[in-house]
């Protein structure tokens, strides 16, 4: 199955965000739409069979709303990686702040959580929601 549910965020330093996440936490990009001021207006990144978009704030239109502020927002990324001790060191080393250190959880995962440079909250681990369907069947 295709995955049908891409998180999209907004970053204030959309080109620092780019730079961030293939760096410390190992996207690849997919496709990225400049501004003809060299800022990103549209990007997307790919991690495993997962996709992610994200573009700078805008102040108006549908996507407005005034200037992303991850602290006060209730969402977070949550993202299955196979080997999420080594996933966690390449992150720290790149400067992700670590917000939950490595631990084996009671549900069978092993898992941390960072932030990124603007503090949206991510979480890698091994805890994959399709695999406990497939169990289930």
């Amino acid at each position: 199955m295709r995955p049908n549910i891409f998180p999209a965020l907004k970053y204030r330093d959309s080109l620092a965000a780019l730079d961030f996440l293939t760096k410390a936490f190992g996207f690849e990009e997919v496709s990225v739409h400049r501004g003809a001021d060299g800022s990103i207006s549209h990007a997307e990144l790919r991690l495993g069979a997962g996709m992610i978009m994200f573009g700078g704030g805008q102040q108006s239109g549908w996507l407005g709303g005034g200037t992303p502020d991850p602290l006060a927002g209730t969402v977070s990324v949550y993202v299955v990686v196979d080997d999420p001790r080594t996933h966690l060191e390449d992150a720290r080393a790149h400067g992700a702040t670590i917000v939950r250190e490595l631990a084996e959880m009671d549900y069978g995962s092993t898992e941390y959580s960072a932030r990124d440079p603007e503090g949206n909250l991510w979480s890698f681990g091994t805890y994959d929601p399709y695999a406990v369907i497939s169990e289930a069947r």
